[in-house]
């Protein structure tokens, strides 16, 4: 291994390069294009990353813009999967620099995808050619998978599974460290409904771009006079919610403040639709924005729905609302739920429907059962092994509410790539990833595919 090590310090810099203009490439799933289905963005993403690895000498192939691989090692025999993607979320507010400049700041590389999912993919591909350039046998093949449609729908794995042999085992660099064994249902569920036809009228409330994203500010155009706005920011203050109100063309302008983040760690972020939703309820507004105010508001495990629930291996539901549109046309919102190992997907969403009453209509567009390999497994042990060589750090198994990848393997789990102690910065503005992290993870990533595709292993 130290021959690996040495290369992959003296690769250092061309991998933070590579980065930069991955990061410069603003892969935002978009609509599709001849020969491009998740926008031109995204295929050029994955055009970049192959030319990359192809310059590295290893075989590539890109199945139609929807997903490519990058191989090496005996093609076809059991192949060792590590899973990445090159998509990325839609940037979002609270941005202090240009979220696709690859802005490198002391040990920092600022960035939309730095740390999701594009610096580990970047880590991946260097470990991959520090084991190949040190002459490492290999007994099985190594394949590294980059996905385009990971924030999304995952139409990449689908057409991977259709039109090519899906590895058995493996990993996705998408999550933390240790190793992430268990990872949570995941339900979408959309809500429709009629407008109000009493109360305050709310003009326009438009927020949020994916559910999987809690929104970090949102705003609701609603009727009123300017001189109502002092009262209003009066209310707010004595409610304790960031919300302020100003004068605008057709009403008055509330905006919220919250916390941007993931959907998986709501916990960790302040979501301004229900900020802003509660707002609007203390200001009179009835229908079905005050039926989401009763039952999320700024809620995000579930109980005012009824769903809430936990179990010892994966913890509780968490529940997220990331998106609502609201105008004189009615309301289309959409919940994402992460839900624990011995829940059910079905009856969450049953439960769930009926809380919101007859007035809401839902309908549940993503409902993928939780994730579980057990801690014994063959895979698990020899990751969490090549975790503690490298870091000297304690094996352990942990659970997500994130969703990778993982979960489309027979046997996979998240390995890496944040640290436990590391911020959780997928999904939020300044999102960044340490060089050193960087670094550490490609160290990683080559020792656990010695370990697990070496021949003498």
């Amino acid at each position: 291994m130290e021959t690996v090590q040495q290369l992959i310090d003296e690769g250092k810099a061309e991998c933070i390069e590579t980065l930069k203009r991955w990061i410069a490439i603003p892969s935002v799933k978009t609509n599709p294009e001849p020969g491009a289905p998740f926008g031109a963005e995204v295929a050029r993403a994955l055009d970049t990353a192959l030319a990359d690895a192809e310059r590295m000498g290893f075989a590539t192939r890109n199945f139609d813009h929807y997903v490519g691989d990058v191989r090496m090692g005996p093609q076809g025999v059991d192949p060792l999967a590590i899973l990445v993607h090159l998509d990325v979320v839609p940037t979002g507010d609270g941005w202090t620099v240009d979220p696709f400049a690859g802005l490198v700041e002391g040990d920092r590389i600022i960035g939309r995808g730095t740390s999701d999912d594009k610096g580990p993919a970047a880590a991946a591909l260097y470990a991959m050619r520090a084991v190949q350039q040190a002459g490492i046998p290999l007994k099985r093949e190594v394949r590294l998978i980059l996905g385009c449609d990971e924030e999304s729908n995952w139409d990449d794995i689908a057409w991977y599974k259709a039109h090519c042999d899906m590895p058995r085992t493996g990993f996705s660099p998408d999550s933390s460290y240790p190793v992430i064994n268990t990872e949570k249902g995941l339900l979408a569920m959309e809500l429709r409904a009629k407008p109000a036809q009493d109360g305050l009228r709310v003009i326009r409330f438009h927020v949020g771009e994916r559910h999987n994203v809690v929104p970090g500010s949102a705003t609701a155009l609603i009727e009123g006079e300017a001189d109502e706005c002092d009262h209003i920011n009066a209310l707010a203050r004595e409610m304790t919610l960031d919300v302020e109100a100003k004068p605008a063309e057709g009403g008055i302008l509330l905006t919220a403040t919250g916390i941007n983040g993931h959907a998986a760690y709501p916990d960790m972020a302040r979501n301004a639709i229900g900020v802003l939703l509660l707002m609007l309820r203390a200001l009179g507004v009835s229908g079905p924005l005050k039926m989401l105010a009763d039952t999320i508001g700024l809620e995000y495990d579930g109980a005012s729905l009824e769903v809430g629930c936990s179990d010892k291996t994966s913890g509780p539901l968490t529940c997220n609302l990331g998106i609502i549109r609201y105008d004189d046309t009615g309301l289309y919102a959409v919940l994402d739920f992460r839900y624990p190992l011995l829940a059910n997907g079905d009856r969450i969403a049953a439960t769930a429907a009926a809380a919101l009453g007859s007035e809401i209509e839902t309908t549940v567009t993503t409902n993928k059962a939780p994730h579980h390999v057990a801690a014994n497994n063959p895979l698990v042990v020899a990751l969490l092994n090549a975790y503690h060589e490298e870091t000297g750090r304690t094996r352990e198994c942990v659970a997500t509410g994130g969703g990778t990848y993982a979960r489309s393997l027979q046997e996979g789990v998240a390995f890496g790539a944040a640290f436990p102690e590391d911020d959780d910065v997928a999904h939020q503005a300044d999102e960044y990833m340490t060089l050193e992290s960087i670094a550490c993870n490609t160290r990683i990533i080559a020792r656990a595919i010695v370990m697990v595709a070496g021949e003498h292993r």
